[in-house]
């Protein structure tokens, strides 16, 4: 991804979109204020969400029966349907992970197994999108967290931290190639989750090798313990490395995630908030999802770029859009082609062949023109200089002056 001199003005961004994450499936009821747990309860948070200006919903299901977080589908297709209902405009895009959150002392958190996460493509009604992982990755999702960021949540205790330290995504070529295949049968979208610079390398041979052929979205994620951590560095070199056509929006935990939203508003990304990443906001205060959202509108408001609205980030994200080629993807995602045979080198796609006007310039050393005006300056002068009606003559000295100490 490349800046020009405007890119970072905010009336040449693209309007701000905010996924909501509310229903923090690492989280026991109490752990936060806006847990939800009945389904009228689920339903609300993601109107109060939407409302708030929010337009895509990160999407988990809690058993109201239990209080944990369902592996069960029929759960997930009725609060879906019913979500779908209560703000069809909103985007969908459902955790690819299912349920993976360990609430007791001797349990290990993982991924369910392939072939129950491979049902999320046949959820019906279809979501927009669900999130795909590319390559095994730790995903110790509370290694940067400090003990007052789980103050008051079952998080506190040492075991249930440990667990969580021993999470790892498991995703082999041998799930996501299949994954992908069975998302584009059933017209859903997938929204890529890379951990760090190198899974991004594995979705661009997924690209350039035809397995994904759709628009690119993808949260750059920043959790640390195996993912990206917080250093922005970091995160900028992950953003030089995308393509300008992806849609990308930046991911933490806890309060990093409000620095990281900041820059991510500034630099024309988009954003993800909500109890599932962070409890706090920046007074070191418990923050609900929705406050958590008003604080990025404020932060866009103040800064001058606006927030989506539902049907902009519909077609930011292309929602419903898949191309047919390996060429019509990569060019749309603002990709260099596949080398040929013929043309195996540094590659750009063909231009009209005209020659385009050379930028007028002076000499570049930074001196120059104050010693040697370049010549538009010169002509310039010289016609301000022609058009003074009596120049002012030059007085002759009538006698050569005195000069001290001379006889």
């Amino acid at each position: 991804m490349y800046y020009t001199d405007n890119s970072i003005l905010p009336e040449n961004m693209q309007p701000l979109i905010i996924t909501a994450a509310p229903y923090g499936p690492a989280w026991l009821p109490g752990d936060a204020p806006d847990i939800a747990v009945t389904w009228d309860e689920q339903v609300q948070a993601a109107v109060d969400c939407y409302k708030a200006g929010a337009t895509m919903l990160h999407f988990h299901v809690r058993n109201p029966a239990t209080g944990m977080g369902s592996i069960d589908f029929d759960q997930y297709n009725y609060l879906l349907k019913r979500v779908k209902e209560a703000v069809p405009e909103m985007i969908i895009q459902v955790g690819g992970s299912i349920s993976f959150a360990p609430h007791t002392d001797d349990a290990k958190a993982k991924w369910l197994d392939y072939d129950t996460r491979h049902m999320l493509t046949e959820l019906n009604p279809k979501p927009e999108f669900v999130t795909v992982t590319t390559g095994t990755t730790l995903w110790d999702i509370a290694s940067m967290f400090l003990p007052e960021d789980v103050k008051g949540t079952h998080m506190e205790d040492p075991k249930v931290q440990a667990a969580w330290g021993g999470m790892v995504v498991d995703s082999t070529p041998a799930f996501y190639v299949e994954h992908l295949k069975r998302l584009r049968k059933n017209g859903i979208l997938p929204y890529f989750v890379p951990a760090h610079v190198h899974q991004w390398e594995l979705i661009e041979r997924l690209i350039r090798a035809g397995v994904y052929m759709g628009p690119l979205n993808m949260a750059l994620c920043a959790y640390g313990g195996g993912t990206l951590g917080r250093n922005p560095f970091d995160m900028m070199h992950f953003l030089s490395r995308v393509p300008q056509g992806s849609v990308n929006t930046f991911w933490s935990s806890m309060r990093g995630l409000i620095s990281y939203s900041a820059m991510a508003i500034v630099l024309g990304q988009h954003v993800r908030v909500g109890n599932e990443d962070n409890l706090w906001g920046a007074d070191r205060k418990r923050k609900t999802t929705v406050e958590q959202i008003e604080g990025v509108v404020r932060i866009c408001k103040a800064f001058g770029r606006r927030v989506a609205t539902a049907q902009e980030a519909r077609k930011i994200c292309k929602v419903g859009v898949w191309y047919n080629s390996v060429e019509e993807t990569l060019q749309n995602a603002g990709m260099p082609p596949n080398p040929t045979e013929f043309n195996p080198g540094f590659l750009t796609w063909p231009t009209d062949g005209k020659l385009k006007p050379a930028v007028i310039g002076g000499d570049s050393h930074p001196i120059a023109a104050c010693m040697i005006a370049p010549e538009p300056v010169r002509k310039a002068q010289n016609a301000i200089m022609a058009s003074k009606k009596s120049p002012e003559p030059v007085r002759k000295l009538e006698e050569e002056p005195v000069l001290a100490g001379k006889n």
